[in-house]
């Protein structure tokens, strides 16, 4: 199976480089027609200009594709708006949203501002849900879109340092969770993809042979899966250097400790209570409802 994007036309955020460019090139390769749109600020989020989207708009026309740059900011209502209302003057549709964009303000909780907590809740987290909102109605019309945001191993696992980064992105998880069921009737597709990549956020974490390993370009193929016609939904797809993995949230069964249970209870039970063996993935928070219905009829193992 060749997975092919003719006749689609897809919104990729970030694009001016790292990730963003390469899925930008990617798509384009495979026939779609993109709109390449970035800032261009610093790593922080600060300043910006166009040219970067256009030396990738460029790229893509060299190699014999089609595409648009724009410059609006994912976390700004009007410039979202432009970046819609552009996409739709020029192609008259919007198949694929590939949420890439965000920033870097690294720093320990205790050091770190709160307004640089919120930059980049509002770059990562609104600059998804923005962009999402403004397509939303236009793929419901058509029955048909595709939207991929962008989580990392810091938001599923932790890292130190990026406490604002870790909830930014683990929040796009919650919201790939429930828009994926108001989107299914649709035939609209939601899922995240979960790199590792040698991008300028990760340029001075790695030494120079293990970023030549996790070029951008070797996450791309995921992307492009998780927006293809006969992709999942509500997918986690993990990637680097070639290597692609699937993460999910699981639980276990649990046990009934009854309504009597006290802490002391808890604690001297939580083996059982946190048995993974038992552990599952729910594809929606009422079959966890159910779990605990069917643990109330178990015998109580106290009282």
């Amino acid at each position: 199976m060749t997975i092919s994007f003719a006749n689609k036309v897809a919104i990729i955020t970030g694009a001016g480089g790292g990730l963003g460019r390469a899925h930008a090139l990617e798509f384009a390769r495979r026939g779609a027609k993109v709109i390449v749109n970035d800032l261009g600020g610093a790593l922080d989020g600060t300043g910006g200009n166009s040219a970067a989207a256009e030396a990738v708009v460029a790229e893509i026309k060299a190699a014999g594709g089609e595409a648009i740059a724009n410059g609006a900011s994912v976390s700004d209502d009007a410039g979202v708006a432009h970046l819609v209302k552009q996409t739709m003057d020029a192609y008259g549709r919007i198949d694929i949203l590939i949420a890439n964009a965000g920033i870097l303000r690294d720093k320990s909780f205790g050091k770190m501002e709160l307004k640089d907590f919120e930059a980049v809740m509002n770059v990562h987290l609104m600059g998804t849900v923005k962009p999402a909102k403004a397509v939303w109605d236009i793929m419901k019309a058509q029955s048909y879109g595709r939207i991929v945001v962008t989580t990392s191993s810091t938001g599923l696992y932790g890292n130190f340092g990026q406490t604002n980064y870790g909830a930014a992105k683990l929040s796009l998880v919650g919201f790939m969770n429930s828009l994926k069921l108001e989107g299914a009737k649709d035939n609209i597709k939601v899922n995240a993809v979960c790199p590792v990549a040698a991008t300028r956020m990760t340029e001075k974490l790695m030494p120079p042979n293990i970023l030549e390993m996790l070029k951008p370009e070797y996450v791309s193929p995921a992307v492009a899966y998780l927006a293809s016609e006969d992709a999942p939904t509500g997918v986690i797809l993990t990637a680097a250097a070639g290597v692609f993995a699937a993460a999910q949230m699981v639980e276990t069964d649990g046990v009934n400790l009854g309504h009597g249970a006290t802490a002391d209870d808890v604690a001297a039970h939580f083996t059982q209570i946190a048995d993974w063996n038992s552990a599952k993935h729910y594809s929606q928070g009422g079959e966890q409802s159910a779990k605990f219905f069917a643990r109330i009829q178990d015998k109580p193992l106290i009282g």
